[in-house]
């Protein structure tokens, strides 16, 4: 019998951030990202949901231990992202849009290295209550 179960954990980090593409005028920028283009940038409260599958430890029965992954979140990411500008204040976005598709992968590579490959991990990242992406899909 399978005894995989999924477990996740949800963590919240507000950041600044503006999409644009630097080839691109501010008119061309300002005409497909819209408002998200704002010279002046513009925050999100984001909703970070990891979800960590894995078989059940017979002895704990625990797939992983909460506080260590909520402790892994909170050094990979919201330590590093938390009241920043994204696009001015971080590595991973000097170069990099910051858009939630982009940031949910370079979440997901922070965090992969930390946790043991048996485990499978998926990142669901909320920038609105409406908009929300999910990395890695399947």
């Amino acid at each position: 019998m399978n005894n995989k179960v999924s477990v996740y954990r949800k963590a919240h980090f507000n950041a600044a951030h503006r999409l644009f593409i630097s080839e691109w005028s501010d008119e061309e920028n300002m005409a497909f990202f819209g408002k998200c283009s704002n010279p002046h940038f513009h925050g999100h409260n984001y909703e970070l949901v990891v979800k960590l599958t894995g078989e059940v430890d017979e002895k704990t029965g625990y797939v992983f231990d909460m506080k260590l992954l909520n402790d892994i979140i909170q050094q990979e990411v919201v330590a590093r992202f938390d009241h920043r500008n994204l696009n001015l204040d971080t590595k991973e976005f000097s170069q990099l849009n910051p858009t939630a598709e982009n940031i949910a992968i370079v979440i997901y590579r922070l965090l992969r290295p930390k946790i043991e490959e048996r485990f499978d991990i998926q990142i669901r990242l909320y920038e609105t209550e409406r908009n929300f992406v999910e990395y890695p899909v399947g």
